[in-house]
């Protein structure tokens, strides 16, 4: 398990919610994540801002390559019902593993999980998880076997539509 006070996993927390606010507004980034980091560094909570920077920038310059690859791989499930913070968890997940390549595809994947099971709704991480292998094995063959096999196994079903 992550641990919550790990700097990248909290990092990756804090490029969710700067994401994550693009859906209700037009976005200020470096606004979104001072804002977030000023409430984290009131409570003594270490993060690493290069990674959160990196994060949020890749997906906002990616973003229409990692919706296209989300339609892809969960081909049920248009974007609009796919719920919010669901949407965005993959759209970190899939920049760290397509397009960042500096975490390990193992690593982006067990973070992307944990933070749907702290987010997301009771199946969002195995809709999260099902997407990543999809991802996995359509654009990442090589890796898969470097992976779990629960990894893929498919659960891309249970996405419930809702709107958070």
């Amino acid at each position: 398990m992550i641990s919550d006070t790990d700097p990248r996993h909290t990092s990756r927390k804090l490029a969710l919610s700067s994401i994550f606010s693009w859906s209700f507004a037009e976005p200020d980034i470096e606004r979104n994540i001072e804002a977030s980091a000023e409430i984290l560094e009131e409570e003594g909570v270490s993060y690493d801002n290069e990674l959160t920077k990196f994060i949020v920038d890749g997906v906002r310059e990616h973003i229409d390559e990692i919706d296209r690859i989300v339609e892809e791989c969960a081909p049920d499930w248009p974007l609009d019902k796919i719920a919010k913070i669901d949407l965005v968890i993959l759209r970190i997940a899939i920049f760290e593993v397509l397009f960042g390549k500096k975490t390990p595809v193992k690593v982006a994947i067990d973070e992307a999980v944990e933070i749907a099971k702290e987010f997301g709704n009771d199946t969002s991480h195995k809709f999260v998880n099902g997407v990543m292998g999809t991802v996995v094995e359509k654009y990442l063959p090589s890796e898969k076997e470097k992976l779990p096999k629960e990894i893929f196994e498919k659960d891309t079903e249970t996405e419930e539509s809702k709107d958070n």
